[in-house]
């Protein structure tokens, strides 16, 4: 299956280096190039790519408003943010907004296009050092626990069920680390880890990994 993406960005060379990933790299294509917010939101109704790489700082409409038009579109589209600011308040709103990703433009072509691949999917993909954060935003902005507190109590409750293979991934997930981090550490492939991921999410009926990790340090799993 060929992944159809648009690319978005208001800088030529930027958008030009991005497209030229795509088309090197078997299973992509680019379905077209957007200087700037409105031009990513009618290249998506038109083409109806399976991922627009949006960058945030762009003319006109800018990429968490045109994120939030795509989305809400029919064109069944998902969004993944690139950006050369790690602003929190940036990741909330392109989250808020819906986009299934956000990356930084100095993450290496192997990130990007498991990235891409990873909110094709329907998956999330965020930054190892933006899913830290918003890990440390939730748990910080949460009433600290007592050693009876129900919160505890469930996510203990919850992970029972877990087989060990599952407690040890849901534990690196909550130390905020990547799929091929964790395959490297559990010494099994990216596609086991994957699995183990979606298993999780699956069981524990969160949301996305942000929620596993949280799950983790609630019932005493990552550091």
């Amino acid at each position: 299956m060929t992944i159809r993406v648009v690319v978005a960005d208001d800088q030529a060379l930027v958008r030009a280096g991005f497209a030229g990933i795509l088309r090197l790299a078997p299973g992509f294509a680019v379905a077209g190039e957007a200087a700037d917010g409105a031009q990513a939101v009618e290249l998506a109704r038109r083409e109806r790519p399976d991922v627009v790489l949006m960058d945030i700082r762009m003319p006109g409409l800018d990429g968490i408003e045109a994120t939030r038009r795509i989305t809400a579109g029919p064109s069944g589209s998902r969004v993944l943010i690139l950006s050369t600011f790690e602003l929190d308040d940036y990741v909330r709103a392109a989250l808020h907004a819906g986009a299934g990703g956000f990356l930084l433009k100095d993450a290496e072509p192997a990130e990007l296009l498991a990235a891409t691949r990873a909110v094709a999917a329907g998956e999330a993909a965020l930054a190892p050092s933006i899913t830290r954060r918003l890990i440390a935003g939730l748990l910080a902005g949460a009433p600290a626990a007592a050693p009876a507190d129900p919160a505890r109590t469930r996510a203990r409750e919850a992970v029972a069920v877990l087989t060990p293979r599952e407690r040890e991934v849901l534990a690196l997930v909550g130390d905020g680390l990547t799929n091929p981090e964790i395959a490297a550490v559990l010494r099994i492939t990216e596609g086991t880890a994957k699995t183990h991921i979606g298993r999780l999410l699956h069981k524990l009926a969160a949301r996305d990994r942000v929620r596993l990790a949280v799950l983790a340090h609630h019932a005493g799993l990552s550091r």
